[in-house]
């Protein structure tokens, strides 16, 4: 195969108030902020660590007028600008997050020589296929890294459960009808917890957390893939998910398409736990849950390592190159 180039790239900060104060704002956010990987980021990570297992020659974001023909070129960035200034005949794999929804892009295949958009998940690629046709549309799961996030026996488990908050709308709505009633059941039921917020925390911080707790409970309204549930799954933590069923993303509207099927949990099975609709099924679901927690009955990383390691995805992705650098 020859030599793959890889792109991830984002919009440029703008500056705010003087001319060059981009860069003083990018230090201060370095050197003040608590270090985070976007979701995005982290996905075109894990896709150099899995062609770094498998060996495979790649570059990353070499300017695109030095791309060869017929070299494959696979573009994970965030926006449009990912995109910008391509003007090569090579076809070009791209995703996952250059747009929130097609219909903010519905020509992107006429601008530019896409043969693959890719996503993580079935119900996402389902929403990408009337506007880009299923030729076009298909299916690449992130690897995780497992070697990174395994479950280290050295840490005591001080906690039972660990909530992860990542609810996005509605939030005074679901305070009251969802995150309470948990947290209400659970003190109920004498079980101990820790709290994490999405976007409010470092890796190493929910790692340890992890470490420290015996399961996960998962509050999100849909994901495409979900990473921070798969981690947890990694490191063998049984997760009880909230899953509703549906996106509940407000700009459904403005998309015109107000009923979308979505799930919080696309990559998961028996073995990583249970989830529930909402609190009626959650209080109804938490014992059966705990006890089979208690019972050692969940093999959360044994469905991780068959279905979503580094190699898996990236044998993935070159099965996907294959099929259009064929």
């Amino acid at each position: 195969m020859n030599r793959i180039h890889l792109y991830f790239k984002v919009p440029q900060q703008s500056d705010r108030f003087l001319p060059g104060d981009r860069y003083l704002i990018a230090i201060a956010k370095k050197l003040f902020r608590k270090k985070k990987t976007s979701g995005i980021k982290k996905v075109f990570d894990n896709l150099c660590k899995g062609f770094d297992e498998l060996n495979i020659d790649y570059d990353i974001n070499l300017p695109f007028k030095k791309i060869k023909p017929n070299e494959p070129v696979v573009i994970l960035g965030s926006g449009k600008y990912a995109l910008n200034g391509y003007q090569r005949l090579n076809l070009v794999i791209a995703g996952i997050a250059l747009m929130t929804h097609p219909s903010e892009w519905p020509e992107l295949c006429d601008e530019y020589p896409v043969a693959k958009y890719l996503q993580h998940s079935n119900w996402a690629n389902n929403i990408y296929i009337p506007y880009y046709g299923i030729e076009r549309c298909d299916i690449w799961p992130s690897g995780i890294d497992t070697k990174k996030w395994w479950p280290a026996n050295k840490f005591q488990k001080n906690y039972d459960f660990l909530i992860y908050n990542k609810i996005r709308w509605n939030n005074e709505q679901l305070e009251y009808e969802l995150r309470l009633p948990i947290i209400r059941k659970l003190e109920q039921s004498g079980l101990s917890y820790k709290e994490i917020t999405y976007g409010q925390y470092d890796e190493s911080e929910y790692f340890n957390l992890l470490n420290q707790c015996k399961a996960m409970i998962f509050l999100c309204e849909h994901e495409s893939q979900g990473l921070a549930c798969c981690e947890a799954l990694s490191m063998n933590i049984p997760v009880l998910a909230w899953d509703q069923g549906f996106c509940l993303d407000p700009n459904r509207f403005n998309w015109n398409e107000p009923v979308i099927p979505a799930t919080s949990i696309p990559f998961f099975d028996q073995r990583c736990g249970m989830s529930f609709k909402n609190k009626e099924e959650f209080e109804s679901s938490i014992n059966v849950f705990w006890q089979n927690v208690m019972n050692k009955s969940y093999m959360p990383r044994e469905y991780i390592m068959e279905n979503l390691t580094l190699k898996k995805s990236a044998e993935r992705m070159i099965e996907i190159i294959n099929s259009v650098y064929k």
